[in-house]
């Protein structure tokens, strides 16, 4: 009877057991069919009421219509942070504050500099602008480099200003994704929201850079050239002058040229700057001497590392025109190139004049601002009657208002990456 009665309690127990496992576990299948049930549903335009994940294509569009209320960035991948180099020379000094105007978001960070040519007061008007502009100000994220330096136009002394901006912006933090050189008479044709939202897709060590081995005719004017900078040793300005010997092209790494202009990750100006296996300085030292060099530099240190050679996307994300033969510099932008520039899907195009009538319909049209005010975007909550400035209240910095300037943007993009266009145009 004992051995019943243990056995029989012993039962009881397992049972008891048993029980407290199923009610738990049946109120959890309950929970899940439910929550699954839930996220089948669909709003009147066919979105998830709960998105618990958003795939994402390249090919497809992610994009959401200028006129949805802003989406907080919590539901959409994390957006970059760009880091922009804005250069300008003598003359410079107000379409240099009209570029940052049009590029600024407290998101991102940015290094302005008038060279050495400038007068001092044009200089010191720009940085009592920076360091007075209440939004600048309150965000701390727009410094002027305030000890100009000399810089030469084709000669080195451009890459080091460049190199210097750089080192400036990773000493400041370096919390940013993508460092962007522009000079003064470059313009946006996208709004930063628009930007920031399409890059918030892509790979952070993805180069945009205009490239080729193809050097053709700058073998012979620019690559076996010898020029000296002044600007390296002297105090005022003058072009280079030119070295009577020749040089043979580089065997020890091959040369690349390209655009001034790029979109560079943090990961490769980390490389150039810091150079841990030294081909940074040995090619720095080589192009000390060479023609334009900012049309060759980084190109040839990104294409002859190993990390960084398969991260290029062969563009510099910019519209240009030449004249035809073409000249020195590229035709200047105006009204009439306004259908080609939003056709091109490009976020930026240069040259542009100082206060060309272009840029007003620019700023109307593709980036909504008014003349003085900053480019509004999700930050901005601030009201436009009477042409108020809506940015002069702020709300979140990291909600994103996309314009229909992000669609164009994601063609490009698309393009950009396709198959037939990414792989093969890397590094050849």
């Amino acid at each position: 009877m004992k051995k019943l009665k243990s056995y029989y309690s012993h039962l009881r127990h397992h049972q008891t057991i048993e029980l407290k496992w199923i009610f738990p576990l049946a109120i959890g299948s309950v929970v899940s069919l439910f929550l699954l049930f839930l996220t089948t549903l669909t709003s009147s335009n066919g979105t998830p009421l709960l998105p618990f994940y958003r795939s994402f294509s390249i090919s497809s569009s992610v994009f959401i219509e200028s006129k949805l209320h802003p989406i907080p960035v919590s539901t959409l991948p994390p957006p970059p942070r760009f880091a922009y180099f804005i250069s300008g020379s003598i003359g410079d000094g107000n379409m240099l504050k009209r570029t940052l105007q049009a590029l600024y978001h407290p998101h991102n960070r940015y290094v302005v500099h008038l060279d050495l040519e400038s007068p001092p007061e044009e200089r010191i008007d720009l940085q009592n602008y920076v360091s007075t502009h209440p939004v600048f100000v309150r965000f701390g994220n727009v410094k002027m480099i305030s000890k100009a330096n000399l810089v030469t136009y084709r000669g080195p002394t451009m890459v080091a200003n460049t190199l210097h901006a750089a080192a400036i912006l990773l000493r400041e933090g370096g919390d940013w994704d993508w460092f962007i050189n522009l000079s003064a008479s470059d313009y946006p044709l996208v709004t930063q929201d628009d930007l920031l939202h399409t890059f918030s897709y892509l790979p952070r060590d993805l180069n945009f850079i205009d490239h080729t081995s193809n050097i053709g005719w700058k073998e012979y004017q620019r690559a076996k050239p010898i020029i000296v900078d002044p600007g390296l040793y002297m105090t005022e300005k003058t072009d280079v002058f030119w070295v009577t010997q020749r040089r043979s092209v580089p065997t020890a790494f091959k040369v690349f040229t390209g655009s001034a202009w790029m979109a560079l990750s943090k990961p490769f100006v980390d490389y150039c700057i810091w150079g841990w296996d030294n081909l940074p300085r040995a090619v720095l030292m080589y192009y000390a001497n060479f023609v334009s060099s900012p049309e060759g530099y980084f190109h040839t240190v990104l294409c002859n590392a190993q990390e960084f050679r398969n991260t290029t996307v062969n563009s510099d994300l910019h519209f240009i025109t030449w004249d035809n033969p073409p000249k020195q510099h590229p035709h200047h932008l105006n009204l009439a190139d306004m259908p080609r520039m939003v056709d091109s899907n490009a976020p930026f195009a240069r040259k542009f004049r100082q206060d060309d009538p272009v840029l007003d319909k620019i700023d109307s049209e593709l980036l909504f601002k008014g003349p003085g005010m900053l480019v509004p975007g999700g930050w901005c909550i601030g009201k436009r009657d009477n042409g108020s400035d809506p940015c002069s209240d702020i709300g979140s910095t990291t909600i994103l208002r996309p314009t229909p300037g992000a669609k164009r943007l994601e063609v490009l993009i698309s393009s950009l990456l396709s198959n037939e266009k990414f792989r093969p145009k890397q590094c050849k």
